[in-house]
Order: structure tokens, then C-alpha cells, then sequence
């Protein structure tokens, strides 16, 4: 019967085997799995059910909008008005000129 030290180097060496296996097959299922989107034309969308990320949005900051003429506090015009703003009938009167 085999020793524990002889169990563990023999578990090392499968490990070892296995990894470079893994790195061997990997690459031909890449390959295949590749192969099958372009004949079904299936894209990265279909499998994670949703949009992929592309990188960050080409958008910036929005410039200023308006202005709180007693603070000198600004707004872009989108999301929520701020307080000073909210409640304004005419919105003209802070406009940025």
C-alpha cells in the first residue's frame, strides 16, 4: 500500500497533468465554440441575455444649463431640479447666457 507522501506526489503530478490538459483541449473547444456562432449566428448578446459592455460611454459631463443667481450653484437640465429650481414657473430666468 502506498504511503500518504507517495499519495500527495502522486496527486501533484495528476494536478500537474491535468492543468496542462486543461490548457491543451481548452483552446480546441475555443476553437469550436467559435465555429458554432458563426454557422448559427449567435452572438455574445444571445448567450448572456444581455447587452455587452463596450467601454466607458463616449458621453461626458453636460455643461451647465442654469444657474442659481444667489449661490452661483448650477444645473445641467436633466435629473432631478435641485431645490432653488424646482418650484420655478419659468425656468428662463436662470438660464446661462
Amino acid at each position: 500500500m502506498a504511503t500518504y507522501k507517495e499519495l500527495l506526489a502522486q496527486k501533484a503530478a495528476l494536478d500537474a497533468q491535468l492543468t496542462q490538459l486543461r490548457e491543451v483541449e481548452r483552446g480546441d473547444v475555443i476553437a469550436d465554440i467559435r465555429q458554432k456562432m458563426v454557422d448559427y449566428e449567435i452572438s455574445i448578446e444571445d448567450i448572456t441575455g444581455s447587452k455587452a459592455k463596450r467601454g466607458p460611454s463616449k458621453s461626458g459631463p453636460v455643461a451647465a444649463k442654469y444657474r442659481d443667481p444667489q449661490t452661483g450653484v448650477t444645473w445641467s437640465g436633466r435629473g432631478k431640479p435641485p431645490a432653488w429650481i424646482k418650484n420655478a414657473e419659468n425656468r428662463d430666468s436662470f438660464l446661462i447666457k
